[in-house]
């Protein structure tokens, strides 16, 4: 009876741990990066800032294999100014492209055409038709923020991209 009563307590115990562990690896992964827009900044030019980002193996642990389908989720812009509250109305456009190493440049967030008083908050459209896998898995991914200002800017602007992605546990083949 207690062998009966420890094999159900591993098996339910094991159960749920499996079920954990998948359901880190379907939870979205967070990725931010910053951009400063410096007084003085031309309106109506395209100006492109690259950083680079934390290996994604980071977040799911043992490695990038664990995974596949490989999406952004959610993008979102907010502004924030030292001498007045930070102003996304001072955009025309952002657009942010993701990179690895060998691989090609893929837009995965954008908006166009942003109202004048819009406020310090705006979320991106994200392009969740992309697969990035091969871009997350190179193991340096870099990130371009492409933005342009309606006008000159007048004040520093610190601009965060904030990017979530999404992620399906690996197929055994």
């Amino acid at each position: 009876m207690k062998n009966l009563i420890l094999s159900a307590f591993v098996i339910a115990a094991t159960t749920v741990s499996c079920g954990t562990v998948q359901s880190i690896v379907q939870n979205t992964v967070p990725y931010t990066t910053n951009v400063l827009v410096s007084s003085g900044v031309p309106g109506n030019q395209e100006i492109s800032v690259t950083s680079s980002a934390t290996s994604f193996a980071q977040y799911v642990g043992a490695g990038t294999s664990m995974v596949q389908d490989i999406r952004i989720s959610s993008a979102k812009a907010t502004a924030t100014n030292l001498s007045t509250n930070g102003e996304l109305g001072i955009f025309k456009s952002i657009k942010v492209y993701l990179s690895g190493n060998n691989t090609g440049e893929i837009l995965v967030a954008q908006r166009t055409d942003i109202g004048s008083n819009i406020g310090n908050t705006l979320n991106l459209d994200p392009d969740t038709s992309k697969i990035l896998d091969q871009i997350v898995k190179s193991g340096s991914v870099k990130a371009r923020v492409a933005y342009v200002l309606k006008n000159t800017a007048t004040n520093d602007t610190n601009l965060t991209i904030s990017m979530r992605f999404s992620s399906i546990p690996a197929s055994n083949q």
